[in-house]
């Protein structure tokens, strides 16, 4: 079991875990009950941004439609359109080595498909969480819980990875948005 953060927490990835040059970050979630008709599909995103906060290119928005980064550096699994079963629903694997100089953020988000016309928000999602697991031993090495302090949210900021002096680090928001990915997209200067 790793380290147990809360909303707000920062900690060292890469300076404490020596000879960590990959990472999984897998999200997962449950729906409450719902009747609304349509199923939920939440969608995980990660937003390679430069120091500014702001994602140069298209193509380092990574998303269920652009699943690898140009570099390789980060890449989606693809995507779980139902969160169905236990542990990750999502996961995105970054690879430090292989992340551009001009990157010194990543933003890792999830999104509910769709929210706005199905009527659905982050209030009807209960469980979420990331967690960072280490691919060559499988171990866990933090876990970030969101709680359930959501309500019209379609959108959330879930985590930041980010570079300070040489070391990657994570930093623990679990902010919401409304107005949904194109929300997200604006906020790490993407037109839509």
């Amino acid at each position: 079991m790793g380290i147990q953060l809360a909303k707000g927490q920062r900690i060292d990835l890469t300076k404490t875990n020596p000879g960590l040059t990959k990472a999984i970050i897998g999200l997962g979630w449950d729906t409450n009950l719902y009747s609304g008709g349509f199923d939920f599909d939440l969608d995980a995103s990660a937003f390679l941004a430069d120091a500014n906060g702001k994602v140069q290119n298209d193509e380092e928005f990574i998303f269920y439609n652009n699943l690898k980064s140009p570099t390789g550096a980060v890449e989606h699994t693809g995507d779980n359109r139902t969160g169905e079963g236990e542990g990750d629903d999502e996961q995105i694997i970054i690879d430090f080595s292989l992340i551009p100089a001009h990157v010194e953020k990543i933003g890792i988000t999830v999104t509910i498909h769709d929210a706005e016309q199905r009527k659905q928000n982050f209030g009807q999602v209960s469980n979420a969480f990331v967690r960072v697991v280490n691919p060559d031993t499988n171990d866990e090495i933090l876990r970030f819980d969101l709680g359930e302090d959501f309500s019209i949210e379609t959108a959330v900021v879930v985590c930041e990875l980010y570079k300070h002096a040489g070391e990657w680090k994570f930093n623990a928001i679990g902010s919401g948005f409304s107005g949904g990915l194109a929300a997200l997209c604006r906020n790490y200067g993407l037109d839509v």
